[in-house]
């Protein structure tokens, strides 16, 4: 019988709190996630912040700010006259603390180095990902025992060679992409998967029932109602 996926908050819980911020992240902790996820990028300065985008909003049609040519002190100032807090991944980390692995998705170019160093010693509770697959191996360059994982929005004909060829274990996987097959031959390979965004629990139980390894959600507390509730419910997640 497959085990209960992990939850994993997506950038915390966004339908309860603003996306990637401590408050989420918290939230996302008070409903019982075992992981969050979140986005990181360098500054000009060299601090890693937490936020999706590439760049800040500004406040009534003031010029965003591109984060990689901005000092963090700039960032925190433009984005605080906008009403938001953006966190350092350095303030995320003293906040989870160990009581959840912290997924952290490379976003910005050259932020690898940076990363690494603030996990150095807390390999056992975070991990890196992303979409450039090259990201995680620079990663692990800086930090060899650090855990990575490369991010799939397409069906790829030899997903444990990208793994491999990335120095990954954690394959993040649209979950309407995930089938029977890619769970064997993943776990085959000494890797995980991740299925993200799953936010449908019907679908959270099909994806259990293949003996996926994590789900990322934005409602990490109403899937883990929904997989404590229900046995799985089949072996094909249905399509959204």
């Amino acid at each position: 019988m497959p085990s209960t996926p992990e939850i994993i908050g997506h950038r915390g819980a966004p339908r309860e709190q603003r996306e990637n911020t401590l408050a989420g992240f918290r939230r996302a902790l008070e409903l019982g996630a075992d992981g969050i996820e979140l986005d990181v990028h360098a500054t000009r300065d060299g601090t890693i912040i937490v936020h999706h985008d590439f760049e800040v909003a500004g406040r009534d049609g003031a010029a965003p700010l591109r984060i990689d040519a901005s000092t963090a002190e700039e960032l925190v100032g433009h984005a605080a006259r906008a009403g938001l807090a953006i966190p350092t991944l350095a303030s995320v980390l003293d906040e989870v603390a160990g009581r959840a692995t912290v997924y952290v998705e490379l976003k910005g170019a050259g932020a690898e180095a940076g990363v690494a160093a603030l996990l150095r010693g807390r390999e056992r509770w975070t991990a890196v990902h992303a979409f450039d697959h090259r990201a995680p191996r620079r990663a692990r360059a800086a930090l060899p025992s650090l855990r990575a994982g490369i991010l799939l929005q397409s069906y790829l004909v030899d997903a444990a060679g990208a793994l491999r060829a990335a120095q990954a274990t954690d394959l993040w996987q649209w979950y309407e992409q995930v089938d029977e097959s890619l769970v064997r031959d993943t776990h085959g390979a000494g890797g995980r998967v991740i299925a993200w965004t799953v936010n449908d629990p019907a679908a959270a139980r099909a994806l259990a029932a293949m003996g996926v390894d994590a789900l990322c959600t934005d409602l990490p507390g109403e899937l883990r109602t929904a997989l404590e509730a229900a046995p799985a419910d089949g072996p094909r997640a249905p399509s959204a």
